[in-house]
């Protein structure tokens, strides 16, 4: 099985959970990605294209932040949004806005060659912060503030080094391939 990945975070969460006991190697390919609202589409149609293009189990992640005042923007196009605005721009887009609730949302595309991909689904809510905070994570956590603190992940740290969102979804492909091993 191969992970899909050049985010070396990404890589070192998803390799914490699954390892030791499910056995994967990791690569940088290139590939075309969707343009979607859907994490879900996006992770499976990669997953389908890629198995199909390499002739190998495959697995891809997509993430992204999703603020319920902004519509759920910039939701998929997180990484693209953060790379124009950066994280300061986010915190501009929501001066004078009350509703600061938002959801951390991980999906896992999973797929072998001939096969319909299958999707793993992970989440977690919180709030945006009023102010880039923290220089303990990366990805959106100085501006993420888990539901259940007053803190960002930044500050605080992400328990185990992890986000909620991505252990979730991996968990669950976790337990899909290990009972579907036995």
């Amino acid at each position: 099985m191969i992970l899909i990945s050049s985010n070396k975070n990404k890589i070192e969460e998803i390799k914490s959970i699954l390892s030791p006991e499910i056995d994967f190697e990791v690569r940088q390919v290139e590939y075309p990605e969707i343009r979607s609202y859907s994490a879900e589409e996006i992770s499976s149609t990669a997953a389908k294209q890629l198995a199909e293009e390499l002739q190998e189990t495959v697995i891809v992640e997509d993430s992204g932040i999703f603020i319920e005042a902004l519509n759920d923007f910039p939701g998929t196009y997180s990484k693209t949004v953060t790379n124009k605005i950066g994280l300061n721009g986010y915190i501009k887009l929501m001066e004078g806005v009350e509703n600061r609730a938002c959801t951390y949302r991980s999906v896992i595309g999973y797929c072998e060659p001939g096969e319909d991909p299958i999707t793993f689904t992970g989440t977690e809510k919180g709030t945006v912060a009023k102010a880039v905070l923290g220089d303990k994570g990366w990805g959106h956590d100085p501006i993420f503030i888990p539901e259940g603190s007053t803190q960002t992940y930044a500050e605080t740290g992400r328990p185990k080094g992890i986000g909620l969102f991505r252990i979730n979804s991996t968990t669950k492909l976790k337990e899909f391939l290990t009972t579907r091993n036995n």
